[in-house]
């Protein structure tokens, strides 16, 4: 089995997006598939049109340039034919058994008609709605004409491409609803590589040191700081929390759009001494950081966006053994059994939030089955192993080949 995925981007660059790529081609790999890459321009400017990283070979697309990038839409259309002919002359050297473009939908199109033109079976794999996120962006807002007319580009890839593959059932659910048959449309779950992830150590005193963090209870999150990730209501939650237990402290490892609005938060709460801002880490130092931190926090807000997609942040927790508490959005929902695996709370709700934390905090007797349970979980179920078996029956079913 050949098969040419189409990406927005891929690794050296870190994301969540490249993070989930390259554990689907890690495993792809191991059952014997050859797989091939290309990127879209988004990828940016690289050193060289063909790119070797870690192992896999990346075809890559020049950044879209020119005049019409200045207009409305101009820069999504020379996007897309940029890609259109970067994938023709890939899929002409690598002759692909079946061409699998990845979100957004900006992939997904030129894919599909590259692949009518080739003779070739297309799947397209839905991460998230483009208009979903530019409403948490900013950008636009739902029911806009760009909302409804990125949601018409969606629905019409989705009916064109031959099979279709998300990440979650909230996304199967939307998709289906849009009258795709539901035997089109396979879903993928979020997972980790297990062997990646090793249970929690003792945090490293010279970095509590350093982070004012020695002999402190601390909350944290690690991430990205959009505004659907809800670190807003964490902050206003932390006076209550800090006036029944004076020694939390709340670290904030990452960076993003909402960082500015956030330091202001802190100021204007007064917060302070009580927050930590440690800016971006390198990947390779993120499981030290995760070790400072006694109980993590997903606060996401309730909202289109996260009632659909299922996040990687708690199934990374659960592999090392780290407790948690989240909103009870959808996308958690699908991930978390509550009091089992995570303790769940109303989205939206700062008393609900704090109440959470501190039941958790105070009930320490309850964190050693909690943390077993979690890495159970996504051992025997929320794997990476078992996410890609997935493929098998859909990439047999249009290529026409037996696959092990």
């Amino acid at each position: 089995m050949r098969v040419l995925h189409i990406l927005d981007h891929s690794i050296p660059l870190h994301s969540g997006y490249t993070f989930r790529t390259a554990a689907l081609l890690r495993e792809q790999r191991a059952l014997g598939w050859e797989t091939f890459h290309l990127t879209s321009p988004k990828q940016g400017v690289t050193g060289a049109a063909v790119e070797d990283v870690d192992g896999l070979r990346f075809y890559r697309t020049p950044p879209a340039e020119g005049f019409l990038t200045k207009l409305p839409l101009g820069k999504e259309l020379v996007l897309m034919r940029q890609l259109e002919t970067r994938l023709e002359e890939a899929a002409r050297e690598v002759r692909p058994d079946i061409i699998h473009a990845h979100s957004p939908v900006l992939n997904a199109l030129p894919a599909i008609k590259v692949a009518r033109r080739l003779g070739i079976p297309v799947v397209y794999e839905i991460r998230a709605f483009w208009e979903d996120a530019a409403v948490d962006h900013g950008s636009t807002r739902e029911g806009s004409l760009r909302y409804r007319a990125t949601r018409a580009l969606e629905t019409r890839a989705i009916r064109l491409a031959d099979h279709v593959f998300t990440i979650c059932e909230g996304l199967r659910a939307d998709i289906v609803a849009r009258g795709i048959p539901a035997a089109k449309v396979t879903v993928i779950p979020n997972a980790v590589d297990v062997a990646s992830f090793h249970l929690a150590s003792p945090p490293d005193p010279q970095l509590q040191e350093k982070w004012g963090l020695t002999c402190r209870t601390v909350i944290g999150f690690i991430g990205s700081f959009y505004a659907y990730e809800g670190l807003d209501l964490l902050l206003d939650a932390l006076p209550e929390l800090i006036r029944q237990r004076p020694d939390v402290r709340l670290l904030l490892v990452g960076g993003g759009p909402q960082e500015a609005n956030l330091r202001q938060r802190v100021e204007r709460l007064g917060l302070g001494e009580h927050v930590i801002f440690t800016g971006r880490v390198p990947h390779r130092e993120v499981g030290r950081y995760y070790d400072l931190i006694n109980v993590l926090a997903y606060p996401r807000h309730p909202m289109r966006l996260t009632e659909l997609v299922t996040p990687l942040k708690p199934l990374e927790a659960m592999a090392q053994g780290q407790l948690f508490v989240a909103s009870d959005v959808g996308g958690h929902k699908e991930l978390i059994e509550h009091g089992r695996t995570g303790i769940l709370f109303k989205a939206g709700d700062c008393n609900a939030l704090s109440g959470a934390l501190l039941g958790l905090l105070n009930d320490r007797q309850r964190w050693p089955e909690l943390k077993a349970n979690g890495r159970h979980f996504v051992e025997a179920v929320r794997n990476w192993r078992n996410s890609v078996a997935n493929y098998r029956a859909p990439y047999a079913l249009l290529t026409g080949k037996t696959l092990a």
